[in-house]
């Protein structure tokens, strides 16, 4: 049939075309009320939107992920390490990002690095470059969506 939608919400397929709206569950058919068909659309922009949220939720993780492996780039290079270690200790700065909430946890890992090997950064200068590598592995995230 030309100029008909079908849909599927849970247990109910819908289908309308340009005259009426029939839910059919199981063998039987029957006319949808406006209110159900309300719901129906409510449903639809409820799902959208917790669709949406997911998606964001996921790229906002994989950013922090990207900018403290970005990170640990910057201040390995910083402490002169170099090749595979400079690789490990990413990984490292990536994994002190799950110790807690928040980056605070990231920010005292390379603070503490910074000391022990003697590099010369401030606590605002190692915020700063958080920020500027936050802002470049969102772009990042986003190039590969």
């Amino acid at each position: 049939m030309q100029g008909v939608v079908y849909a599927a919400v849970k247990d109910h397929i819908y289908m309308q075309d340009a005259v009426t709206v029939t839910a059919f569950t199981g063998n039987r058919s029957r006319p949808v009320s406006g209110q159900e068909k309300t719901m129906s659309t409510f449903n639809k922009r409820e799902d959208a939107f917790e669709n949406r949220y997911v998606n964001d939720e996921e790229m906002q993780f994989k950013a922090m992920a990207r900018r403290n492996r970005l990170l640990g780039q910057w201040a390995a290079e910083k402490m002169g390490v170099t090749g595979e270690e400079a690789v490990e200790y990413a990984k490292t700065v990536v994994r002190a990002d799950l110790e807690e909430p928040g980056e605070e946890d990231v920010f005292r890992k390379i603070r503490s690095d910074f000391d022990a090997a003697k590099v010369e950064q401030s606590d605002h200068q190692i915020r700063r470059t958080m920020e500027e590598l936050m802002s470049e592995a969102i772009a990042q995230v986003k190039g590969e969506s």
